[in-house]
């Protein structure tokens, strides 16, 4: 190789196998290999001896493959008959990648990472320098992998996009316009390369830009996670995130393939993190298995460090003792304006609707299940054991209203306010209500209390003076005795849910 500045890329070639046992240590074996190819007229690329001299590898161009099995078979024809050497054969459409490398191994994690596996490898320790074989089909991908980490290129990390709702959109135009700036900074180029919503799935090689939702209207695929994966291989592909901003129980289904896939995973869907624990185990299992990553921050606190702390707290020893605060953006909005105001329960619920702190069903947030999902979420951070009917959930919905369509609900708002009413008007002098989530009694035993439910406090406590949408989430410790950490702001909306998400991917893209 001339110039150490330069990846050397030769497509179309041939692996041929020699295999045998206790053969290479015979003198003349190599030399009549090799008289055999060069009278057939054959080159020789890279050369490697197989572990515990039981084969040999050989590259030569793919069109010379047939005639070189044919003539290393006539030469060992006797070696054949009597076992000695078992199988001769090509392994054809494969690229060779010669390049310098300061740090080989670090090459090669890269590549292992994103699940290219060279067949064959030659290396001269002393001059950095290394040959590697894969397959065509892997071959763009090893290259710009390969570029990435000793060319100091800004890193591709290609990401799809499932659900453009409101955080799904939003997310989108933060990643367009942000991505120059993180190129810059970072050496991280973003690319969003597929767009999906339940119905179909647009792809962008290239990456989308501002006409990115012209593209998904147009798209022809049908959103279907091999279609996914298929994309990512045929176009080699890599550094994949997938992006869930659904609320879909079947999507998270597919968290396995996309792992086994080569694919990271960043998620504001909550549905994973509360299905039974034998399911919960068995993806970081998976993830695990695969050397992927799965960053969910969003599930609790929106954009709020919490998990992260929670985490690093339970990691470093600290006993935690219990958990306790307003978990819902949504039911903080709407308690924290429905017990100062003199404005009806059902007219402070509209309004949440409105500004989008709601699900699409309110009912979603005022059944208590999103804060029971998210208690739930940080007892299994502290590797608690809890399932979700270990939950002791105040439902704020009246039985009439459970199962009437969404709509319906909606138009039927109002028959909520004569109970809230007198909930509110029965609470102490300056106190006032908050749906609170609370996790607590011996979390050193396999689970712990949750309990999700309305009670009134203090105006003046901490939980009493919480504002606006914001969350709070008081974290008690042994260490830290009676005084909570305390982690409090926005919890809610789809611009800090998106940023929230965003920081997850570019947590991950870090990584990569």
């Amino acid at each position: 190789m001339k110039n150490a500045n330069e990846i050397k890329f030769l497509k179309n070639r041939s692996i041929i196998k020699f295999e045998g046992e206790d053969f290479l240590g015979e003198i003349g074996i190599d030399g009549r290999i090799f008289k055999a190819l060069t009278l057939a007229r054959i080159s020789v690329g890279v050369i490697s001896q197989q572990a515990i001299e039981n084969g040999i590898s050989i590259l030569v161009n793919e069109a010379d493959a047939e005639k070189a099995v044919a003539c290393l078979i006539d030469e060992f024809v006797e070696e054949r008959r009597s076992g000695k050497v078992s199988q001769i054969y090509s392994i054809n459409n494969v690229s060779v990648l010669g390049f310098v490398a300061e740090d080989f191994n670090k090459v090669l994690a890269e590549l292992a990472r994103n699940n290219v596996f060279p067949l064959l490898l030659n290396q001269v320790s002393s001059e950095k320098r290394v040959n590697i074989v894969v397959t065509s089909s892997q071959d763009e991908k090893t290259k710009n992998v390969i570029e990435s980490e000793i060319f100091k290129k800004p890193k591709t990390v290609h990401l799809a996009i499932i659900g453009h709702g409101n955080v799904g959109k939003t997310l989108i135009e933060q990643v367009l316009q942000s991505s120059e700036e993180i190129k810059r900074r970072k050496k991280i180029d973003l690319k969003v390369v597929a767009v999906a919503n339940s119905r179909k799935i647009a792809f962008n090689k290239k990456g989308f830009n501002a006409d990115w939702s012209d593209e998904v209207l147009t798209a022809e695929h049908p959103s279907n996670v091999q279609e996914l994966i298929n994309f990512s291989k045929e176009n080699q592909l890599e550094n994949l995130i997938v992006v869930d901003n659904t609320a879909s129980k079947d999507f998270v289904k597919n968290y396995h393939a996309l792992a086994e896939n080569g694919f990271d995973l960043v998620s504001s869907n909550k549905i994973f993190n509360t299905l039974p624990i034998e399911e919960y185990r068995q993806l970081r299992y998976t993830l695990s298995k695969n050397n992927r990553r799965y960053l969910y921050e969003t599930n609790v606190g929106a954009g709020l460090p919490l998990i992260d702390t929670i985490k690093l707290l339970h990691l470093s020893g600290e006993n935690i003792t219990r958990i306790k605060g307003v978990f819902s953006g949504s039911l903080s909005y709407i308690f924290n304006n429905f017990s100062v105001r003199n404005d009806k329960f059902s007219t402070i619920i509209g309004e949440a609707m409105e500004k989008g702190f709601t699900e699409p069903d309110p009912r979603e947030d005022l059944s208590g299940n999103d804060v029971a999902r998210k208690l739930l979420i940080l007892a299994r951070e502290l590797d608690l054991i809890n399932e979700f009917q270990d939950i002791n959930i105040q439902n704020l919905i009246p039985e009439n209203l459970l199962a009437v369509e969404k709509n319906e609900f909606i138009a039927r708002l109002d028959e909520l306010d004569e109970e809230y009413q007198r909930i509110k008007e029965g609470q102490e002098p300056g106190h006032v209500l908050r749906y609170v989530g609370d996790l607590h009694g011996d979390l050193q035993k396999d689970k712990g209390q949750l309990d999700v439910q309305l009670i009134s406090v203090p105006g003046s406590s901490a939980l009493g003076q919480l504002k606006g949408s914001d969350s709070i989430f008081e974290i008690y410790t042994e260490s830290y005795g009676e005084n909570p950490i305390v982690i409090m702001g926005a919890g809610a909306g789809a611009q800090v849910t998106a940023r929230g998400v965003f920081g997850d991917i570019l947590r991950v893209s870090e990584t990569k």
